[in-house]
């Protein structure tokens, strides 16, 4: 599988209720565990004071990422993300020999 570094930014609708808001985020929860271990979550992060995540997600190209991986994601609809495929460099302290 490819690397992707991507960028989350999620904005949930105005006059949604939070009980919904709160059951979605509970799905995502356990949604990305299942991503995590299947291969596809590798790391996620969230900056500082900032209500967005950046995670490094693995796919076999960018339309199944986006499709199949991130479409899966309960608070996919709400959600903009910017996704930049990677590519190993040879100064990677965590490259394999």
């Amino acid at each position: 599988m490819k690397e992707f570094l991507v960028e989350i930014t999620t904005t949930v609708p105005e006059g949604t209720d939070q009980a919904e808001v709160d059951r979605i985020r509970a799905a995502e929860a356990v949604r990305a565990g299942e991503l995590a271990a299947q291969g596809h979550l590798f790391r996620l992060w969230r900056p500082v004071g900032e209500l967005r995540s950046i995670g490094v997600w693995c796919a076999d190209d960018e339309t199944e990422l986006r499709e199949k991986v991130l479409g899966s994601l309960p608070l996919w609809p709400w959600m903009t993300a910017v996704v930049t495929p990677l590519q190993s460099h040879p100064n990677d302290p965590g490259r394999a020999s």
